[in-house]
C-alpha cells in the first residue's frame, strides 16, 4: 500500500470524508501558494469542521419534521401588512425560548401563519436546540392512538421534553374528551418549562368549541397565555394570485 493509499484509508476509517473529498484540491493549492504546514492543517480541519456542522444542522431539521425550510429573511412582509416585521425579529433573536413563553399566531388562513412559525422554529434548530413541528390533526391523531395501547403518559413525556414544539393549524376538529385530556397535560407539562408556537385560525374565545369542557378550556388557556406573545394577524392571503 502506497503511502497515498494509506493516507485515504486513514481518513475513511476516521471518517474524515470531507478532508478526503478536497485533500488533493488543498494540496495543490498549498504547494502554489507556499503556505505553512499549519495553514494546511487548519484549511482542512476547518473544512471537515463546517462539513459536520451542517450534518448535525440537516440531522436536527430532519428531526424537526419541518414540512419546508420556511425563513424569515424570505417572508413577503412588504405583501402582509398585518405582520410587524419588527416583532417577528425579536421572536428570532430567541429570547422567549430561555424564558419559556409561547407564542400564539392567530388569523385566517392564507396570511403566513405557518411561515412565520416555522421561520421561528428553524431559527431555534439553527441554534441547537430540540425542536419538532407537528400538525394539529396528527397531533391528536397521535393521542388517540396513545389511547388503545396506553402509551399517552410516554407520549406526553417526550413532546414534554421538546424544547420548542410547533402546534400547526390548531382548528376545528372532532376530538373525543378523552384527546382533550391528553392536550391539556401536555400543556401543563409544558407550562413555564418549555415554549410552545400555535398557529391558529380560531380566537381563544372559540377554543372551548372543539376542546369542549368550557372549565378545562379555561384552565388551559390560563397556562397558555400566562407568558406568551400572541399575534393576531389581520391581512391579506398570500395565497390570493398575483398580478
Amino acid at each position: 500500500m502506497t503511502t497515498n493509499e494509506e493516507l485515504q484509508q486513514l481518513l475513511k476509517n476516521l471518517r474524515l470524508q470531507r478532508i478526503l473529498d478536497i485533500y488533493a484540491e488543498q494540496l495543490r493549492a498549498a504547494e502554489t501558494e507556499d503556505v505553512s504546514y499549519t495553514e494546511f492543517l487548519l484549511r482542512l480541519m476547518r473544512a471537515q469542521f463546517h462539513s459536520r456542522q451542517e450534518s448535525a444542522l440537516d440531522g436536527r431539521i430532519r428531526r424537526a419534521t419541518l414540512p419546508e425550510r420556511w425563513s424569515l429573511e424570505t417572508f413577503p412582509y412588504p405583501r402582509q401588512p398585518g405582520v410587524n416585521r419588527k416583532q417577528i425579529r425579536s421572536f428570532a433573536e430567541l429570547d422567549f425560548i430561555a424564558k419559556a413563553e409561547n407564542i400564539v399566531f392567530i388569523g385566517p388562513t392564507g396570511v403566513g401563519k405557518t411561515g412565520l412559525a416555522s421561520g421561528i422554529l428553524l431559527k431555534a434548530v439553527e441554534n441547537g436546540y430540540r425542536c419538532q413541528f407537528i400538525r394539529a390533526q396528527d397531533l391528536f391523531d397521535d393521542m388517540y392512538a396513545s389511547m388503545a395501547d396506553r402509551s399517552s403518559r410516554q407520549l406526553v413525556k417526550r413532546l414534554a421534553r421538546i424544547d420548542v414544539l410547533q402546534i400547526d393549524e390548531l382548528g376545528y376538529l372532532n376530538l373525543k374528551p378523552e384527546q382533550s385530556n391528553i392536550f391539556f397535560k401536555l400543556m401543563e407539562e409544558r407550562y413555564h418549562r418549555k415554549p410552545t408556537i400555535i398557529t391558529t385560525n380560531l380566537g381563544y374565545d372559540e377554543w372551548a368549541n372543539f376542546l369542549g369542557n368550557r372549565n378545562m378550556v379555561d384552565a388551559l388557556l390560563s397556562r397558555i397565555r400566562h407568558y406568551c406573545h400572541t399575534v393576531r394577524i389581520d391581512g391579506p392571503s398570500l395565497r390570493d394570485p398575483q398580478g
